[in-house]
């Protein structure tokens, strides 16, 4: 956690991940991010991983630093509760429908400097996941080796839409100090995806050749990179991205005169081109499995390491949790119990180091409508016995 935005209050009403992730942000350099969600969670308060205890360990790392309000949304006063705080605080990350209650232009009236984000599916408002539009922008046909697409874990749209967000709600918000005018802006996860498709040379690429990329396993396109296996049997992924990392590469595995022999019978040279490597690489890759496969793992990361070569070996998750430089001795990490779940673990804080500035540990996720009524007293200065009756006719929730 960093103090940078103390000054910043945003209301968040969301699910899921890519507007959680906007929020969290924000949070993490030290935003006030209000979660206003229905009562007894959202749609993603029991997403899993759960605890035994049916505790959300995606949810409770997702809305880390963020207080929660709890409205019954069903409710015409529920509903102008969660407007009249946004309108209140004058920011709003959101994922709910554009044409809604919700919608920018109705908060707006009655807050015009407004600055709302809004993550979206499609652009025309349809609905859309990160593994429906990953799909639509063609990835799952470039991953592994054919013919069925392959669909990845990691939720990548939805991230990048969330870092995006949380850049777009800072950028609106120094227009907004520049010319007094609030704004909406929309985020959608196909346009993210397509974008950043667009943005590596990907849709020039195809419409160039006329053709798709070749589905190429776990070769890395255009550079020299593959996974080998040692002798003692340790898969491990190897990259060559420098013309300096290609040389000493062949000198760690003593591969400078093969080579040398295979550029001679090509009537090539790889020393400084990446493409060349790429072209080549049906002979490059038995000469380096012959030399790799000669190594025990051990001895061969301690050479590949000394020469500066980019290298990991597969290892699963649980291995990575463990791990002394990823987590156990990582200052982004601090050990955590106060979670809701009650389960003590590593809990990540704001990810960006800043040399001059002490990153406070991560801080616990609220309890669904833990601030209810220190929100609507301050936001909105309701008195107590108000927010009492809010309480009892069941439109306001709390933790208890």
């Amino acid at each position: 956690m960093y103090n940078l935005l103390g000054d910043l209050s945003v209301i968040e009403a969301s699910s899921f991940v890519a507007s959680p992730t906007a929020g969290l942000y924000c949070a993490q350099f030290g935003a006030e991010v209000i979660r206003v969600d229905q009562i007894g969670g959202g749609p993603d308060y029991r997403r899993w991983p759960v605890t035994d205890s049916n505790d959300s360990l995606y949810w409770e790392n997702l809305n880390r630093a963020k207080k929660s309000v709890a409205l019954d949304l069903s409710r015409p006063e529920g509903r102008e509760l969660l407007q009249a705080l946004v309108r209140a605080t004058g920011q709003l990350i959101t994922n709910f429908p554009a044409e809604g209650f919700l919608g920018h232009d109705i908060l707006a009236a009655g807050r015009p400097d407004l600055v709302t984000v809004r993550i979206m599916g499609w652009a025309d408002g349809a609905p859309a996941l990160d593994y429906t539009v990953n799909n639509a922008v063609g990835y799952p046909m470039l991953t592994g080796e054919g013919p069925e697409p392959v669909n990845h874990v990691l939720p990548a749209w939805d991230l990048l839409s969330g870092a995006y967000a949380a850049f777009a709600m800072l950028a609106a918000i120094r227009r907004r100090e520049q010319t007094g005018e609030g704004s909406e802006v929309r985020i959608p996860l196909s346009d993210v995806a397509i974008g950043t498709a667009a943005n590596l040379g990907g849709i020039a690429e195809v419409l160039y050749s006329g053709a798709n990329r070749p589905r190429l396993g776990n070769t890395v396109y255009g550079l020299f990179g593959r996974d080998f296996v040692t002798k003692d049997d340790v898969r491990t992924m190897l990259v060559v991205v420098t013309h300096r990392q290609w040389a000493n590469l062949l000198s760690a595995l003593d591969l400078r005169d093969a080579v040398a022999a295979l550029e001679a019978e090509r009537a090539v040279s790889f020393a400084a081109d990446d493409g060349l490597r790429y072209m080549h690489r049906d002979a490059l890759y038995l000469l380096f499995e012959r030399a790799i496969g000669s190594w025990d793992h051990t001895a061969l990361a301690a050479k590949l390491d000394a020469a500066g070569i980019v290298h990991s070996a597969y290892r699963t998750m649980l291995d990575a949790a463990r791990d002394d430089r990823l987590v156990t001795n990582n200052p982004m990490f601090s050990q955590f119990g106060a979670n809701p779940s009650g389960f003590s673990y590593p809990a990540a804080g704001a990810i960006g180091t800043i040399a001059d500035m002490q990153r406070s540990d991560p801080r616990a996720a609220p309890r669904n409508g833990e601030h209810s009524e220190e929100i609507l007293s301050a936001r909105l200065g309701l008195p107590s016995v108000e927010i009492a009756r809010l309480i009892d006719s069941g439109t306001v929730g709390t933790a208890t």
